[in-house]
């Protein structure tokens, strides 16, 4: 069978309420729906209230899924609306986490040694460069982060991400455009500072 027509008979078993049908679905794309909106709000357990109230939005409104797009697509849709609701309740802008604050909360952890063969400037580097992309990407606006996660991190395609947000695919396009160059100033910052 198909994953079309496996996910067509699940939908179609939870619009008769059949919570085991649901649970499939939720097995299926529950890491996927939590990561994202960890991504989006940064804080884990608001993340996971986020997740469990995707699925009880898409348990309860099931039979309003109308099959045009894939089911991931209507779920990062709720996800998506959800995570802007956040924002505006919350009334606050993603903000960065800066160094000494990470720095502290991590006080007293065991720091692993490296292995003596690889080089430690390029691991420490390696490390800076992954945080300077994680802050950058934090750092987008509401508007463009959602396009940036679900293109790059999902894998999701043009349409479906049009679909799942709502806009245009040219939208899509110019919105992924400004936020990968968004993160690639703040790389190309970043290297201009080491070098």
């Amino acid at each position: 069978m198909d994953a079309p027509s496996a996910e067509a008979i699940l939908i179609s078993r939870c619009r008769e309420s059949d919570t085991a049908a649901f649970d499939l679905i939720i097995q299926q794309y529950g890491d996927r729906v939590y990561n994202y909106a960890r991504r989006m709000v940064s804080h884990p357990q608001d993340a996971e209230d986020i997740a469990q109230e995707v699925f009880i939005r898409a348990f309860t409104n099931i039979a309003q899924f109308d099959g045009r797009s894939q089911l991931s697509t209507w779920l990062f849709r709720i996800a998506t609306n959800l995570c802007i609701d956040y924002h505006r309740r919350k009334n606050r802008r993603i903000v960065a986490v800066s160094l000494t604050s990470e720095d502290e909360d991590h006080e007293g952890e065991e720091i692993s040694v490296p292995d003596e063969s690889a080089n430690a400037l390029d691991q420490v580097l390696s490390r800076e460069l992954q945080q300077v992309v994680e802050r950058a990407v934090e750092s987008l606006s509401p508007k463009l982060k959602p396009v940036l996660l679900l293109y790059d991190i999902e894998g999701m395609a043009y349409d479906e991400i049009s679909k799942a947000l709502s806009l245009p695919l040219g939208t899509v396009k110019s919105r992924l455009f400004l936020a990968r160059n968004q993160v690639k100033q703040a790389v190309e910052q970043y290297l201009g500072g080491v070098e």
